[in-house]
């Protein structure tokens, strides 16, 4: 995939067919509408296009905003190298773009800078000054400017219309599980391993104390997870488990996320580690002591091993 940031284009580029949005997450309804995209462009023998945008619209409108995303920029244009598409067009969002109405959008961005002659719509997407024309204005202004502009269907998983804000939702509650399902891959976090308070350790549970490496990625829901851990410089992934919570059996109050490698004993401060969530196993709670926390603990580490012990069988 070639990545093109606008602000360094100069030229037009060659005719095109495209597809606009956020694209957070790159679920199995972006999927979707990427592939129905990719099959017309390759019939068609023109190149296929995504525009995205290099910050959430909403960063630019609220100077106070704090997006929470399922991917970051890097993970977002990495997830769509994946799926086939030709280009991505990265447009760098500004007042002076959220000002546009979706008629000068479209004239002045995907017909004078981009060629596209055909525009892929997801189901629910809308752009523009305010975003507050739909499907038809747009279909009117293609007309007008020679843009076919054609709306792709929802994509449903088991009663499920897949988006960012559902697959969010899910992510939110710790429902990874579910999570995976809309988004085609299971929902990962990416953070280094810094100092923590050893209470793990004491316990026989040594534990990675991860600090993520962007604050606006969102954060599963607060309990206990399996999940699979992936260091830095490669290797398989390896089966853990996860905390993330206040340690409230400890009087904690600040939000921290601590993996517990199963069968690992290196040393991994400062190195970079993904954690990629399966299911929760449980809520987080407070314990009336250590020693009860170390049973429920052990409890933990058998239902994780449990889990995966099953998925090898399946496999």
């Amino acid at each position: 995939m070639k990545t093109i940031y606008l602000h360094q284009q100069q030229e037009p580029l060659e005719p095109c067919v495209a597809t606009v949005g956020f694209f957070d997450g790159v679920h199995r309804g972006h999927q979707y509408l990427i592939g129905q995209m990719n099959r017309y462009a390759q019939a068609q023998g023109l190149p296929s296009t995504v525009i995205t945008f290099d910050r959430h619209p909403r960063e630019v409108l609220g100077s106070d905003y704090q997006p929470q995303l399922l991917s970051t920029f890097d993970e977002k244009l990495q997830l769509l190298s994946q799926t086939g598409v030709d280009q991505c067009v990265v447009l760098p969002f500004s007042r002076a773009m959220a000002a546009l109405e979706a008629r000068e959008f479209m004239e002045q961005i995907l017909l004078r800078r981009l060629s596209v002659k055909r525009l892929y719509i997801g189901y629910d997407n809308r752009f523009g000054h305010n975003r507050s024309e739909g499907f038809d204005h747009y279909m009117a202004y293609g007309h007008e400017l020679g843009i076919e502009v054609v709306r792709s269907e929802a994509f449903v998983l088991n009663g499920i219309h897949i988006s960012s804000s559902v697959v969010r939702s899910f992510v939110e509650a710790g429902e990874v599980d579910l999570a995976a399902q809309c988004l085609g891959y299971p929902y990962t976090v990416y953070g280094k391993v810094v100092g923590g308070f050893q209470e793990g350790r004491k316990m026989g549970f040594p534990t990675a104390n991860i600090q993520l490496t962007d604050s606006q990625k969102l954060v599963p829901a607060p309990g206990v997870y399996a999940v699979r851990a992936r260091l830095e410089h490669g290797g398989d992934e390896k089966p853990a488990m996860m905390n993330i919570g206040t340690r409230p059996t400890f009087g904690g109050h600040h939000l921290t996320m601590e993996a517990h490698i199963l069968n690992f004993s290196e040393d991994l401060y400062d190195s970079m580690l993904g954690v990629s969530f399966v299911r929760r196993i449980r809520e987080e709670r407070c314990f009336e002591n250590p020693s009860a926390l170390r049973r429920q603990l052990i409890e933990d580490e058998h239902a994780v091993e449990e889990l995966f012990r099953g998925e090898t069988e399946k496999k």
